[in-house]
């Protein structure tokens, strides 16, 4: 869809109006009507209108929307913040929730309950909002534990059974420390390994970030795809099992869902999507790294430290302005059933950083701090090694010397 913004009108966004009243982050206000006001349904219509205009106020809450879901806050709203506004209709209690094939109910209150299951020590798999089969099936044995008719469904004999019970893991992130684990005991070599890059934007006229500059002109889908293919020569040499989600001209976008239902169809250890950032201000600079979490704190341990490696070892290695690490519920990071990062490589529209982005020896760089975020991962928190301390040259040898 098309991002719905300020100063647009119709019945979109007096849903996009009611949705936000309803969560308590926008108020109505009557308006100020004049002695020579109309009356009854006329000044009824007037109040109609001004509830389809797309105003100030109404950006306001939108971006505090984002902001509290952990979107990008930009004040529109795009096929993201959409689904999140739906979704945030629905509060736990207020409908029966069921597994449904081949459409999957969705919502705030779906991702509550997989969240109120996870803190409960129940393996309902990522909250990603989507009532898929992981879900039914923690509930089925939450269900059987309190003595109720196992059959996966969350209506209000299971809500009057949750309300009665506490948590059973204080603190805890028992899905968290599932995975944690899982990646722990797979050893510390990339040999075998799979990992997905994501070179953003790409298809149609979705160049992302474009930037003229003389009588070249700079683009994000371009600088990124260059990236990804260098990164993709590292990896395998490395070892890895290395997929990219396109080539250099796709024929049409893809969305973060399809970026991420590409990577679990491969069965990724990793996945690491790279982009390059746009500002009004070109003081705007530096490189930021984003991971799964949501505004509860509830996060991805996992993908967290690869956010942490990722961002450090850039930082270090480039001397790039550090923007730091943060928590977002973005499409490609919630729905991904491995640990993902998107890693915001700078802004375009920065002299400083596009200077350097466009020097392909700086590039390489970049790749080579990549490289050595993901042999950390796979390292044993006891084995760590200093950032910016290993050598990633020598990580080809060794695979030499064992072939």
């Amino acid at each position: 869809m098309r991002s719905i913004r300020r100063g647009d009108t119709g019945p979109a966004v007096s849903e996009i109006r009611s949705i936000l009243v309803g969560l308590e982050l926008l108020v109505v206000a009557a308006p100020a009507l004049s002695d020579e006001a109309l009356p009854g349904a006329a000044s009824s219509a007037v109040a109609q209108f001004d509830s389809a205009v797309f105003d100030e106020g109404l950006e306001d809450a939108v971006r505090a929307f984002q902001q509290s879901r952990g979107l990008g806050v930009d004040g529109m709203v795009g096929d993201e913040t959409w689904r999140a506004l739906d979704g945030a209709r629905w509060r736990l209690g207020s409908r029966t929730l069921f597994h449904s094939v081949p459409d999957a109910l969705t919502g705030e209150d779906v991702r509550a309950l997989q969240e109120r299951m996870l803190e409960m020590g129940y393996d309902a798999g990522r909250p990603d909002s989507i009532y898929g089969a992981r879900t039914a099936r923690a509930v089925a044995q939450f269900q059987r534990e309190v003595g109720l008719t196992p059959d996966g469904s969350c209506g209000p004999q299971t809500m009057k059974a949750l309300r009665r019970l506490g948590r059973k893991v204080v603190g805890g992130r028992p899905q968290w420390l599932r995975e944690a684990e899982a990646f722990r005991q797979s050893g510390p070599n990339l040999v075998g390994k799979t990992i997905v890059i994501d070179p953003g934007h790409g298809g149609g006229d979705d160049s992302g970030v474009v930037v003229p500059d003389g009588p070249l002109r700079w683009t994000e889908a371009d600088l990124v795809f260059d990236l990804a293919t260098r990164l993709e020569g590292r990896l395998a040499a490395a070892g890895m099992r290395v997929h990219l989600t396109r080539g250099p001209q796709p024929a049409a976008p893809m969305s973060g869902a399809d970026r991420a239902a590409l990577a679990n169809s491969l069965g990724a250890d990793l996945l690491i999507s790279l982009h390059l950032d746009g500002q009004e201000s070109a003081a705007a600079e530096g490189v930021a790294t984003y991971h799964y979490g949501t505004g509860s704190g509830l996060s991805s341990t996992v993908g967290e430290r690869l956010a942490n490696l990722v961002q450090r070892e850039i930082v270090v290695r480039t001397g790039m302005h550090d923007c730091r690490t943060h928590a977002k519920t973005w499409d490609l990071l919630r729905l991904t059933r491995m640990p993902t990062v998107r890693v915001d490589l700078g802004y375009l529209t920065s002299p400083v950083d596009r200077e350097r982005l466009i020097n392909p020896m700086f590039r390489e760089q970049i790749v080579e701090a990549i490289l050595a975020a993901v042999q950390r991962m796979y390292f044993p928190v006891e084995r760590d090694v200093p950032t910016g301390s290993i050598d990633v040259r020598q990580l080809r040898m060794a695979l030499a010397d064992r072939t």
